[in-house]
């Protein structure tokens, strides 16, 4: 070849670069990254946040690990990443900690990496804020308004208009005439943080005793900076939030970020006062309740690092932190950290996962420990510190059983005479009482007493529940609701509707009939109003503006009422009334959660259990005070049985508009299952809740021993059994905590 030809092909070969691809998750259900081209000039790398088209839109999208493999496509038939966001990219860590989730829930990993992408505004950097800055001279009239003004921006630091007008105690036209004559310039300032930086030295915590201990065994974990998990089980009351405020202190020093899972974040707001009176600013908070531009604002700041803690609901744990240092998940053993839409998972063990892949400690914590907590603490998987006692001079409440065979309350209500005295005594003091009922509503059933015609939700197997506030049946699995009839749509009989069983609602009118002067308040999360309307009953309560108090499982979220002496327990029964292999132990630890309300300022307390089976272990345990009986007891059943922890379970529900392609296809997906040993199915059979939004359901369990390869029986079952065609769908709940 001549000098001529190479020249020329030289030439031909610069003016024709070979297009990058890289791989690609996009927010759908697609089971591996897809590849795209990148424009000449752009710069990306593993975890860029990216707009890219697919199909006819335009989504968002991660750059993922895997290289520049394209699986052989000509990179110039690819379709190019449109844009690249101005913000950090996703770490190794988030990553791989997607990856993982999806691997061990069976989910599409675009479908858990769009929970880490829930803030699409945030992806650009906030705009920059106009400031001002004082640049000398006086005024032609120097008012009083106008010497306040100048006297605080004298120093030369810069103010926003608005910032400087209310350090000054004067209106924003004072600070405008200022600015029109030159006093002062106009620039541009970063946008305010969220929430101010937590001191970690603001008001430390006098700890004595156990609570001391505790809170150096875990700052003494913190210090090591590597992966560990430590379960703190203390009593209701015990200072369990104060001793996991000392790991946060050390945390913080350490410059790195914290993470506080709370299982009812958006009603905690006694939680974000104690954590400001501790650290001198409250976490920034993470909830579905949040403004879209605060939660903008906190997605932006946790992924620059700007903000250091962060309180929110499970959803939090796919927070991108720049750096994570420590978890607290708060309250472990609350079913509310179970996900059931779209991407199965449990909070708690997927924090302890995000631990693991981060190499940080992370801290377990609840007066009820979940089973599968107490027996990796017994393992040594877990180290356990324990607080047996309440901090300072507080008693737990004295817990007796009122057995409603020989205390039965009078014709047409659901308050034994025991209890109706203790709450009037209870009142006589200026004290307060809380009757608890896990039932919303004022009645779960209403028929008629001439055809006895049941009310059932028309798209769902459930009776419609009767709130007589709002004069509607509603369903609860649906929403659906009708206003309350006059007569029987079945015989037409008029006023001969009855109500069958209790709810709060009906507590209510019981309590307004026995006690018409006390300040009764319902907290139900259906009640009008809301979170807030929640919160600003739950201050009322801390502050003594209510005498009775009566409420669903809300009232257990951790909250502290000082003058609460008396925990009535209405219905202690009612969880065991079900084939949940759970339900002993959800039972012993919410009814636990309820009467720990009761007496933690140091007042005399007691809690009255209303039962029909006075004798049941769980019963018996409460009472007692015996949690270690009652772990005991509950451990060694699922050992025999090999139920969790000791052996493993995935639920399998598939639903369609018919019942019969339902059961064909639940059969089909049964016949599938591979023979593996360790490993068996049972079912297909109906769901207990057969029939959701107009969905017919059946359901199957996998049942398997601990060290069973669970994801890749399902994976296998999946792939020999029928595809989803029509209305049929497969949802896969590895771990399942409910069996509905």
């Amino acid at each position: 070849m001549s000098n001529d030809s190479s020249d020329l092909f030289g030439a031909l070969f610069k003016a024709a670069p070979v297009t990058r691809t890289v791989p690609v998750l996009v927010p759908m259900p697609a089971p591996r990254p897809y590849s795209y081209a990148v424009p000449e000039g752009m710069a990306v790398e593993a975890g860029s946040v990216v707009q890219v088209p697919l199909g006819p839109r335009q989504v968002i999208g991660v750059v993922w690990d895997g290289g520049d493999e394209d699986g052989g496509v000509d990179p110039k038939k690819l379709r190019p990443i449109t844009r690249v966001f101005d913000c950090p990219p996703l770490g190794k860590e988030m990553r791989d900690f997607i990856d993982w989730v999806s691997a061990y829930t069976l989910s599409p990993p675009g479908h858990v990496a769009r929970m880490a992408l829930r803030a699409p505004a945030a992806f650009d950097p906030e705009p920059m804020v106009e400031g001002l800055r004082f640049v000398g001279g006086a005024p032609e009239r120097l008012t009083p308004a106008r010497s306040k003004v100048l006297e605080i921006a004298a120093d030369g630091m810069s103010w926003t208009r608005s910032g400087l007008a209310h350090a000054a105690g004067v209106s924003t036209s004072v600070v405008d005439g200022l600015i029109g004559q030159g006093i002062f310039e106009t620039m541009f300032l970063a946008p305010p943080p969220v929430v101010a930086k937590p001191d970690p030295g603001f008001a430390a915590a006098r700890l004595e005793g156990p609570q001391r201990q505790a809170a150096e065994d875990l700052v003494s974990e913190v210090e090591k900076a590597v992966f560990s998990v430590s379960l703190i089980d203390g009593v209701t009351g015990s200072g369990k939030t104060e001793v996991y405020f000392e790991a946060i202190a050390e945390t913080l020093r350490q410059k790195k970020q914290v993470l506080i899972l709370l299982p009812e974040i958006a009603l905690t707001a006694s939680f974000l006062e104690r954590f400001q009176d501790r650290f001198g600013a409250k976490p920034a908070e993470w909830h579905s309740d949040l403004a879209p531009r605060t939660r903008e604002k906190v997605w932006r700041q946790a992924v620059t690092g700007d903000v250091r803690v962060v309180a929110g609901a499970r959803s939090a744990l796919f927070l991108p932190f720049e750096d994570l240092g420590l978890i607290i998940v708060d309250e472990e053993h609350d079913p509310a950290y179970k996900q059931e839409d779209r991407v199965f998972y449990n909070a708690r063990d997927m924090a302890v996962v995000r631990g693991r892949i981060g190499d940080f400690p992370v801290v377990l914590v609840s007066a009820t420990p979940s089973v599968e907590s107490q027996v990796n603490g017994q393992s040594g998987r877990y180290s356990t510190i324990h607080l047996p006692t309440r901090f300072g001079d507080a008693a737990m409440p004295d817990l007796h059983l009122v057995d409603m065979r020989r205390h039965a309350p009078e014709r047409g209500g659901f308050l034994s005479p025991v209890l109706l005295r203790a709450v009037g005594k209870t009142m006589e003091r200026g004290q307060q009482a809380l009757l608890f009922l896990n039932r919303r509503g004022y009645a779960p059933l209403t028929l008629c007493r001439v055809c006895g015609h049941r009310f059932q939700c028309p798209q769902c197997s459930s009776w419609l529940v009767e709130h007589r506030f709002r004069r509607q049946l509603q369903c609860h699995q649906c929403g659906h609701a009708e206003r309350t009839p006059e007569a029987c749509p079945e015989c037409g009989t008029l006023d001969h509707l009855v109500a069958c069983g209790p709810g709060v609602e009906r507590i209510a009118e019981e309590v307004e009939k026995h006690f018409p002067e006390a300040r009764t308040i319902v907290l139900s999360s259906d009640i009008a109003g809301g979170v807030k309307r929640l919160r600003l009953e739950l201050d009322a309560i801390a502050k003594g503006e209510a005498d009775i108090v009566i409420g669903t499982q809300l009232v257990a979220k951790g909250h502290n009422f000082p003058l609460m002496t008396l925990v009535g327990i209405v219905d202690a029964d009612i969880g065991l009334a079900n084939g949940d292999p759970r339900a002993a132990e959800r039972t012993f630890q919410l009814l636990s959660q309820v009467t720990g309300r009761a007496g933690r300022t140091g007042l005399k307390s007691h809690g009255l259990l209303q039962t029909y089976q006075p004798q049941h272990p769980v019963m018996q345990a409460i009472v007692s005070g015996d949690a270690a009986a009652f772990y005991e007891r509950e451990i060694a059943e699922r050992e025999r049985a090999i139920l969790p922890p000791f052996g493993r379970l995935a639920s399998i529900i598939v639903s369609a508009e018919t019942r019969s392609d339902a059961e064909t296809h639940a059969r089909g997906m049964r016949n599938a299952a591979p023979e593996v040993t360790g490993i068996s199915v049972l079912g297909p059979a109906e769901a207990p809740l057969a029939l959701v939004r107009g969905r017919h359901r059946f359901r199957l369990l996998v049942h398997g021993r601990r060290n069973s390869d669970m994801q890749g029986f399902l994976r296998a079952m999946l792939a020999q059994g029928p595809k989803e065609r029509g209305s049929i769908h497969v949802q896969l709940d590895i771990d399942p905590q409910s069996f509905l």
